[in-house]
Formats: structure tokens, C-alpha cells, sequence
């Protein structure tokens, strides 16, 4: 790896580029990915062409003002983690301890190329032309949401320089993302545009004598039939959606006919474990740790089967009381229907309470033993696909329980949580065990299709595959990636099955996720959605409701959960006369109680004719996050991430050249000191494990790439860009730039990069047996602080300076030591004093 690169300086300028930077990329590098849809005529391929060239990025975008987001996406001061330790002054923000939970279906990429009809001016001649139309809440300002950030607080008006800027315009939008105090409950159905399907919201302009109101989006005339209805504008306020920016309508009751749950005891969805038995001895011990550990932590009431895999497929039996006995099915094939019908309708019972199965889990777990034959582990025969056929057949049970036309079904999303120790080698979805197979490519594809195939069924049967792999054998990410996708699921790679494996199979259970997810993107007519990147796919048109002039676009999700997020792209279609643009973003799923929920966000936005003005109200950090997911849609393999690396370098040179200033008397540019951190983190993203070398192989960083573009933003943002905390006198921390004059032999240094967090302890220190050990454990209560929600749950490690381990901070920082002195002074505060 290549550390001695110096970082982008302040003045970042176009007159000295590197030989790299100034590479061309081929436009055929840059494909969008390809959709099957009914409404695939929407999307023209030239337009998405121009969507992925590496310096045509979309048209600046605005974010709304407010507080309740600035404060972790713009430099202000970093408030307190929760409990000790205590940060002391720190310089840049960062990301509070989140909760991620990933899934980790295809990222899909929508593209529009076509104009989407204006609507006609707004007619207000409804027989009552005496009565004033108000703004429900008389807001002025914008009013920003939780659940979505933009890139930008303000829009610019003049297409020609909103659409040319590399910054982009877009949002990152978490439709399920839990905040508190929730947004206000209304257990009803909501009013509709009749013409384009938006709802009502605090920005409604309502006729207060008739109740009418006025669509932000189409800005067409509706009826509310009379309930919005008041005597003066104050009382509008008494409507919970004409006053907040975010709205849930909750259908408590079902309105699914013949539909029953099940009762609260049964509540939670049952959770399988799929368990590879082909593991050496040292994997095993602590893969058994981890399991004993896992079902200890569930709820009593979960219901819990366990299966394990090699050549056979082995269903344990809860129904012998105390005693652990399988039912054993050949995994060569897929499992007969007469197998399974012996299974479901017979007298075994393989998925148990906890609280009547607890020790028999513990006495199977207990019973593993390690793998005796004397074959390297790329060679043993592994059915996992046979193995998850099965599992999915267990929880779907018979094919539908009609006891007097009544249909009983658990509520939520059902788990498979595979334990993976190598790759698919034997059965449905195998592969040879070496690339060198002559047919292995065909094989490899026919392998992913039915993968593919199998994570559907899971999905329409609301199970979620989640496949957790550990140990040093490659488990072919390829393969097996198209099954966690295409449920819902995620997978992720682990150095063994220890601590942080056990960690992620206890969150990756409890995850709450909803279910049959349906997300609608809506916008003014004076912006277009020219790209969708996050955990779904473009719905089919009979999978939602469609209006007259619905223009908007509909996203399938697989599940509905707390931190993901979608990353759209937008762009102005011509210059905009109105002083405010309107989105309005709205998730409808069913959540773990079978209860209906539509989630609607309005937001509102200022439009500008200053570009400074536009610049001053960017959200770097957004911005980095945006641009990161659209680079590494396309970097899928080495050779693609070494092209997106020259992209990133001309996008930062497009930004100088086009929002720069030029120096006197040169013919340098400055780059914007609105955007004086953007180059730094974009540094981070070519130099780091996204798009860099510092992982050693293929499969890692494929995993992280599809991990990233799912992610919600603190994560995305802290898998981009590492937080780097030092070590203070009396227990406290100070966040510092993120650079190797950081490592000072008498400190203590923490480094979050996401997935992984880092503690660096400097020899001075080390020589100091008190101070060292107080320093340690502060740092390792503040990485298990940061990271006590998170998921996937990362690794912690903790070294010396000077030992090989310490590779790991030092390759994710940027690389200044050798930087003349005077830089290093103007680019790390503490030199100076």
C-alpha cells in the first residue's frame, strides 16, 4: 500500500494535477445496472450514462434548516457520548453511538430521462372565491426531518448552475429510522391528492370554509370531505399532519379479511440457526462459546430450530424432552416434498420455545464436534443452499393453516442466521471448490441464479437469511451474497466465531424489521429523481396504487429497518421561478404486529439565485456520502475501484475549477473554504477499505462495498471517513484530525472507522504499567460505548506502536509526517502550540 501520498491541502489547486488525476475514464466503464420493469420506459439509458460520468454529478442540493440534524453533518461541537468517558473540546463533529442494521439487498439505480408533465396553475374557482386559502401552521421556514438530509439547505434557482456542479444535488432518506419522540400517530386513513397521490401535509394551503387543500406537489385544488373544515386558520393546527413534518398513519386493526394473529406469546418471529459441522477444532470452540452465549441472551418466548450441515442435513428434534436427536435428509439435492411433508406433518417438533428447549439447545451445541477427515476446509462438502431450503420449509409450516377459513400466522420476519465456516461446495447453489475448474464461471453463475431464487421464496414468506461467516477459508462472497440480498438479509465476515461473532448473531436476531415495505418518492416539478441507490428494487406497477398524474417513483423494499437508507440524486429540470421546492417521502410496510403503517416526510426547501449563498448552506459530510454510494455502485471488482479512484480525483478538480478561486497573479484555483473537509474525506474513500488496498482481499471488500450502500448515514459516514480520539488526563477524550501526527509515543489513541475500531497505545506510555492499564480500559469502554448499538457489531482491537498489528491505524490515516513543517503546522492544530 502506498502511505506516503499527501493529503489535499487547503488550496487544492487544477494547475498541478498528478499523472492519475488527469486520466480520462471511458464512459462505457460506468453502466447502470439493468431492470425488468413494467415501467422501464420511464428510464432513458442516455440519460443514465450522463448520470454516472465521473464529473456530471447532479444539481445542487439544498437541506432544510433546523437543529435537529445539523448538529451531526456540520462542523459545531460534539456532544457527549452517553456515560463516561467525556469528550473534552472537540475540533470536528462526529457520530453519537447509532444503531445500524443493515440489510443488504441489490442496490438498484433508477434513472429518468424523460420530463415529467407540468401541472396546470392552481384554480381556485370552487364556488367559493370569498374564502382565503392559509398555510396550515403559518411556517416560514423550513422545517427539517430527522429521517432525511440534504445535501444543501437552499437550492439554486438557474438550472445551468445547479445541474453542471460535481457536488451533486440529492438527500438520504431513512423512512424507518426510530427517533424520539416519535412522529404523531393518526389510527386512520389519510387523505390522497386525487391527481398525483400526495398527502397533506404542515405546508397545505386549506381552505378553512370548505375544508379544501391545496396539493404542494401537483398544486391541484382537494376535498378533505368536510374535515378540514374550521373557523379560523389556528384551528388547522388541531390536525397532527397539517402541523408536523412527519406523519404516521397506523392501522391498528387488520383489514385483511380472514386474518387472525397469532397471540402475544407466539409474537415473536421464530429464529432458525443453520449451523456449519465442517470446522476445525480451534473454529469450533469458540463458534460453540458464541451459540451458548447467543441463546442465553434471547427472550424465553422466541421460538428457536436448529440445523446443521455438511454432506447431510441434520433437524434437530425438541419433542424427545431432554435428549438432542435429528432427523438426517441428504443435501446432494434438494429436499423432496415427500421429506418435507414427513417433517412438517409428523410428530417432531424443530422449532421449540426457549423456554422448554433452552437445554436441550445447550446439550446440541455441546455435542459438535470438529471435522475429522483429512481435507483442507476449501474441499468439504458443504449444503448450506440444501440446508436453508429446509429451514424455510420448517417456518412456513403447512401451506396454509385454513382451521375454519381462518388464516394464523406469526407477525414480523422470521430469521435464518447461517454460521459459515467455507463455501457451497455440495448440492443446490454449489461450486467447485477451485477456481481453476474449467467450467467453473458457468457454474458460478448458475450458482448465484439459484441463490437468487432461493432469497425470493425466503422474502415471500417473510424469512430474512442473514449469513454470518468466520475463520480463513474464502467463502466465495459471490455466491452466497445473492441470498442474503434478495431476502433482506446481510452478510458479513468475521476473523473468527469469538466475541465479535457472537455480538452480530445476538443483534442480527433481534433486529426488528417490517415488512412488505413500499417506498414513494415525490417532488416538485421543477426537480428530477435521476438515481435510487439502497435496500430495494424499482416496484412493479400493480404493486401500488397509481393515480392520474403519479409521477412518482415507487421502491420495493424487502424489509423495513431502523438504519437503513436510500441515497437519491436529483437535478433541476429548468430554472426555477418558485421560492421554495417541496419532497414528500412516504414508507408504507407492516410492522412485527401486522399493523399497517404509512410513514409520510414533507420537506420544504428555500430556493436561491446566489451561489455563495447555495455553497454556505452545503452539507459537506452529506455530500461525501452521496458521492461515495455513487462511486461504488460501480466499483464491483479491483480493477473497477482503481477507475473510481481517478473519478474521485476529477471530481475533486471539477469542484476547484468550477467553485474555486483564482489566486492572484496564478493561474491556481483555492478550492471553496465552504468545502474545505470534502477533499479530505473523499481522501479517505480512495485510500481506504471502500475503494482502496488496505483490505487484502476481494471478498472483504466487496462485503464492505454492499454493507456501505445500504448503511444509514452515520455509519456510511464513519465507514468513509475514521473518528480519531485521543486519549486525555482524568479519562477524557479530544477528537483530532484524523493523520499520523496523531500517534505521539506518549498517547492513547482510539480510531472508529465504522466496522472496525482501533486502540493505539504509544511505547512511552506502555512503559508506565499504571498509566497504560488506566488508558486502555478507558479506551476499550469508549469503543464498546460507540459501538453498543451498531451492526454489524465491530471488531475491536488493541496494540502497541511498533508492532505489526499497528499497520492497521496507520494505513487509515492520512499520511503527513514526512509533509514540510509548515504544512504539518497548518493542518494539525496541536504543532502550534
Amino acid at each position: 500500500m502506498d502511505t506516503s501520498q499527501s493529503p489535499p491541502p487547503p488550496g487544492y489547486t487544477t494547475a498541478s494535477p498528478s499523472s492519475s488525476m488527469m486520466t480520462a475514464i471511458p464512459e462505457n466503464k460506468l453502466n447502470q445496472p439493468q431492470f425488468s420493469s413494467p415501467l422501464a420506459a420511464r428510464f432513458s439509458p442516455q440519460r443514465s450514462l450522463q448520470d454516472h460520468l465521473p464529473l456530471s454529478s447532479r444539481s445542487p442540493g439544498a437541506r432544510n434548516t433546523g437543529g435537529s440534524i445539523s448538529s451531526g453533518s456540520s462542523p459545531g461541537q460534539f456532544s457527549t457520548p452517553p456515560g463516561p468517558p467525556i469528550f473534552s473540546s472537540p475540533l470536528r463533529p462526529a457520530a453519537v453511538p447509532f444503531q445500524t442494521s443493515p440489510a443488504s439487498p441489490q442496490p438498484v439505480a433508477f434513472s429518468s430521462g424523460s420530463t415529467l408533465p407540468t401541472s396546470s396553475p392552481p384554480n381556485f374557482t370552487n364556488g367559493m372565491p370569498q374564502l382565503p386559502i392559509e398555510h396550515t401552521s403559518g411556517v416560514e421556514e423550513s422545517v427539517e426531518s430527522p429521517y432525511v438530509l440534504f445535501s444543501a439547505h437552499k437550492v439554486l434557482k438557474r438550472k445551468k448552475q445547479a445541474n453542471i456542479s460535481s457536488l451533486g444535488f440529492g438527500a438520504l432518506v431513512s423512512p424507518g429510522k426510530e427517533v424520539t419522540p416519535g412522529p404523531p400517530v393518526v389510527q386512520r386513513d389519510s387523505h390522497r391528492c386525487r391527481n398525483c397521490g400526495a398527502y397533506p401535509n404542515l405546508f397545505s394551503e386549506v381552505l378553512i370554509g370548505s375544508g379544501q387543500w391545496q396539493c404542494v406537489i401537483c398544486k391541484k385544488l382537494n376535498t378533505s370531505d368536510g374535515e378540514y373544515i374550521a373557523a379560523r386558520k389556528e384551528d388547522l393546527r388541531h390536525w397532527p399532519e397539517l402541523s408536523n413534518s412527519v406523519i404516521d398513519y397506523v392501522q391498528s386493526g387488520n383489514r385483511r379479511p380472514l386474518y387472525v394473529p397469532v397471540s402475544d406469546s407466539r409474537m415473536s418471529a421464530p429464529v432458525f440457526l443453520v449451523i456449519d459441522e465442517c470446522l476445525d477444532e480451534a473454529h469450533l470452540q469458540h463458534l460453540q462459546g458464541s451459540l451458548h452465549a447467543f441463546v442465553d441472551s434471547l427472550p424465553q418466548n422466541i421460538r428457536i430450530g436448529i440445523i446443521t450441515y455438511g454432506r447431510t442435513v441434520s433437524i434437530y428434534d425438541f419433542s424427545e424432552g431432554s435428549m438432542a436427536s435429528a432427523d438426517v435428509l441428504p443435501g446432494g439435492n434438494s429436499p423432496s416434498g415427500e421429506s418435507l411433508k414427513t417433517l412438517i406433518y409428523g410428530t417432531g417438533i424443530y422449532l421449540s420455545p426457549l423456554h422448554a428447549s433452552l437445554p436441550v439447545a445447550h446439550t446440541i451445541f455441546s455435542s459438535l464436534r470438529p471435522y475429522r477427515l483429512n481435507l483442507p476446509e476449501a474441499y468439504r462438502d458443504r449444503c448450506l443452499a440444501a440446508a436453508v431450503e429446509v429451514a424455510i420449509s420448517i417456518i412456513q409450516g403447512p401451506s396454509a393453516d385454513m382451521s375454519r377459513g381462518i388464516i394464523k400466522r406469526p407477525g414480523g420476519n422470521s430469521r435464518i442466521l447461517a454460521c459459515v465456516g467455507g463455501p457451497n461446495t455440495y448440492g443446490p447453489g454449489s461450486v467447485p471448490s477451485l477456481s481453476s475448474h474449467p467450467n467453473y464461471p458457468y457454474m458460478e453463475k448458475t450458482a448465484m441464479k439459484w441463490m437468487e431464487h432461493l432469497g425470493e421464496e425466503a422474502h415471500r414468506n417473510n424469512i430474512i437469511v442473514d449469513i454470518l461467516c468466520a475463520g480463513t477459508c474464502p467463502v466465495k462472497v459471490p455466491v452466497l451474497q445473492p441470498l442474503a440480498k434478495s431476502s433482506g438479509g446481510v452478510l458479513l465476515l468475521h476473523d473468527d466465531f469469538g466475541e465479535a461473532f457472537g455480538v452480530n448473531l445476538q443483534r442480527a436476531s433481534m433486529r426488528a424489521a417490517g415488512s412488505h415495505g413500499l417506498f414513494e418518492i415525490r417532488c416538485s416539478d421543477d426537480i428530477l429523481v435521476t438515481q435510487v441507490i439502497g435496500p430495494g428494487e424499482e416496484a412493479p406497477a400493480d404493486a401500488h396504487e397509481t393515480f392520474k398524474n403519479d409521477s412518482s417513483f415507487c421502491i420495493q423494499m424487502h424489509s423495513v429497518e431502523e438504519t437503513q437508507s436510500f441515497s437519491l440524486s436529483m437535478e433541476t429540470k429548468g430554472d426555477i421561478k418558485n421560492n421554495f421546492v417541496y419532497f414528500q417521502f412516504a414508507v408504507r410496510y407492516w410492522n412485527v404486529y401486522q399493523a399497517d403503517i404509512s410513514r409520510v416526510i414533507t420537506v420544504r426547501l428555500p430556493t436561491v439565485d446566489s451561489v455563495s449563498q447555495y455553497l454556505r448552506s452545503i452539507q459537506e459530510d452529506v455530500v461525501a456520502v452521496l458521492i461515495a454510494k455513487r462511486t461504488l455502485l460501480h466499483a464491483k471488482s479491483a480493477a473497477n475501484a482503481i477507475d473510481m479512484r481517478i473519478t474521485v480525483d476529477e471530481r475533486v478538480k471539477d469542484i476547484a475549477s468550477r467553485f474555486g478561486l483564482q489566486l492572484p497573479k496564478s493561474k491556481l484555483l483555492r478550492f471553496p473554504k465552504e468545502l474545505s473537509t470534502l477533499p479530505e474525506i473523499l481522501f479517505h474513500l480512495r485510500r481506504g477499505p471502500l475503494l482502496g488496498s488496505i483490505v487484502g482481499h476481494e471478498d472483504e471488500r466487496s462485503v464492505l462495498r454492499n454493507l456501505f450502500l445500504n448503511a444509514s448515514y452515520e455509519l456510511s459516514l464513519r465507514m468513509l471517513s475514521p473518528r480519531c480520539l485521543m486519549h486525555r488526563e482524568g479519562g477524557t477524550f479530544e477528537e483530532l484530525p484524523s493523520y499520523d501526527l496523531t500517534m505521539q509515543s506518549n498517547a492513547a489513541v482510539v480510531l472508529d472507522h465504522g466496522t472496525d475500531i482501533f486502540i493505539w497505545m504509544g511505547n512511552e506510555l506502555t512503559a508506565e504499567e499504571g498509566k497504560s492499564a488506566s488508558a486502555l480500559a478507558a479506551c476499550r469502554t469508549l469503543a464498546e460505548e460507540l459501538s453498543e448499538q451498531r451492526f454489524p457489531a465491530p471488531r475491536i482491537l488493541s496494540f502497541k506502536e511498533g508492532s505489526s498489528q499497528a499497520r492497521y491505524i496507520v494505513s487509515r490515516l492520512i499520511p503527513a509526517h514526512k509533509d514540510p513543517p509548515y504544512e504539518q503546522v497548518c493542518l494539525y492544530f496541536l504543532l502550534r502550540n
